[in-house]
């Protein structure tokens, strides 16, 4: 017998109930994240506030150590980067250890704009979340960080 008492026929339609959740989730998850980057600015795709969001937490930072940091290839961040520098949402600055070597981190405008949308997100979550326990909230995200370890 398979974990939880179930038999190998209810731990397959488990799966496939997830699956079919998670791919609903997904979905949405993209469709929200465009909705979120042309708030950011109307020329922002998903992948470069991906990107933006990922910067807020370790900005300043070498662009090569952003490759390293996310696992995405030289050649989607060196381009991101760029598109994000277009829209003025972020900035080369000289490292101050390295004078030839230069840093990216968020403008003053990319930051307020990240913060603004990112409030009005988490606002949005808790409103979600409003008729849910503090235990169910607790053990979702436990069990979306297992998965997100996992994967």
């Amino acid at each position: 017998m398979a974990e939880g008492g179930t038999g190998a026929g209810g731990r397959e339609t488990a799966a496939q109930d997830l699956e079919r959740e998670l791919s609903k989730l997904f979905g949405r998850a993209r469709s929200l994240s465009l909705t979120i980057a042309a708030r950011v600015h109307p020329g922002l795709d998903s992948a470069s506030y991906a990107l933006l969001v990922h910067l807020s937490g370790i900005a300043p930072v070498r662009a090569a150590d952003v490759v390293e940091l996310t696992g995405l290839d030289k050649s989607t961040v060196s381009r991101q980067i760029a598109r994000l520098e277009e829209l003025g949402l972020i900035e080369r600055v000289a490292d101050p250890s390295d004078g030839r070597a230069r840093l990216v981190q968020l403008t003053e405008t990319g930051a307020t704009r990240l913060a603004e949308v990112r409030e009005d997100r988490r606002k949005q979550l808790r409103a979600t979340l409003a008729d849910w326990s503090t235990p169910d909230i607790e053990e979702f995200s436990r069990l979306l960080g297992k998965l997100n370890s996992d994967l």
